[in-house]
Protein backbone atom coordinates (compact mmCIF):
# COMPACT_ATOMS: atom_id res chain seq x y z
CA UNK A 1 0.00 0.00 0.00
CA UNK A 2 1.14 3.45 -0.89
CA UNK A 3 1.76 5.95 1.28
CA UNK A 4 0.75 9.38 0.28
CA UNK A 5 1.94 13.07 1.84
CA UNK A 6 -0.36 16.44 1.46
CA UNK A 7 1.91 19.22 0.78
CA UNK A 8 1.96 22.55 2.79
CA UNK A 9 2.11 25.96 1.37
CA UNK A 10 6.01 26.79 1.17
CA UNK A 11 7.23 22.40 0.74
CA UNK A 12 10.33 22.07 -1.34
CA UNK A 13 11.26 18.42 -2.77
CA UNK A 14 14.03 18.08 -0.38
CA UNK A 15 12.59 19.32 3.18
CA UNK A 16 9.59 16.30 1.96
CA UNK A 17 12.10 13.54 1.45
CA UNK A 18 13.75 14.69 4.46
CA UNK A 19 10.92 14.74 6.85
CA UNK A 20 8.82 12.04 5.55
CA UNK A 21 11.72 9.72 4.58
CA UNK A 22 14.30 10.40 6.81
CA UNK A 23 16.83 11.80 4.27
CA UNK A 24 17.64 13.88 1.04
CA UNK A 25 19.06 11.11 -0.41
CA UNK A 26 15.67 10.06 -1.22
CA UNK A 27 14.66 13.38 -3.25
CA UNK A 28 15.26 11.78 -6.33
CA UNK A 29 12.79 8.71 -5.94
CA UNK A 30 10.28 11.07 -4.61
CA UNK A 31 10.45 13.28 -7.41
CA UNK A 32 10.56 10.29 -9.69
CA UNK A 33 7.43 8.96 -8.29
CA UNK A 34 5.39 12.22 -8.43
CA UNK A 35 6.39 13.13 -12.04
CA UNK A 36 3.53 15.13 -12.48
CA UNK A 37 4.47 17.76 -10.31
CA UNK A 38 8.59 18.25 -11.67
CA UNK A 39 7.49 21.69 -12.70
CA UNK A 40 7.04 22.68 -8.86
CA UNK A 41 9.98 23.52 -6.68
CA UNK A 42 7.96 25.07 -3.74
CA UNK A 43 4.77 23.73 -3.30
CA UNK A 44 1.49 25.26 -2.95
CA UNK A 45 -0.90 23.15 -0.08
CA UNK A 46 -3.09 20.66 -0.63
CA UNK A 47 -0.94 18.62 -3.24
CA UNK A 48 -1.12 14.92 -3.04
CA UNK A 49 2.27 13.30 -3.44
CA UNK A 50 2.91 9.82 -3.38
CA UNK A 51 5.79 8.55 -1.00
CA UNK A 52 8.42 5.73 -2.38
CA UNK A 53 8.66 2.32 -0.59
CA UNK A 54 12.10 2.51 0.97
CA UNK A 55 13.75 -0.80 1.62
CA UNK A 56 16.01 -1.29 4.54
CA UNK A 57 19.69 -0.67 3.21
CA UNK A 58 22.57 -1.69 5.96
CA UNK A 59 25.58 0.36 5.44
CA UNK A 60 29.63 -1.49 6.22
CA UNK A 61 29.99 1.65 8.66
CA UNK A 62 26.43 1.38 10.10
CA UNK A 63 26.83 0.47 14.03
CA UNK A 64 26.93 -3.77 14.75
CA UNK A 65 23.49 -3.52 15.78
CA UNK A 66 22.17 -2.26 12.50
CA UNK A 67 24.04 -4.83 10.58
CA UNK A 68 22.94 -7.81 9.12
CA UNK A 69 24.75 -10.68 8.91
CA UNK A 70 24.10 -12.92 5.63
Amino acid sequence: MSRTYETAQGDMWDAIAFTQLGDVIYTDRLINLNQQYVGYYIFPSGVMLTLPELSPEVSATAPPWKQVAG
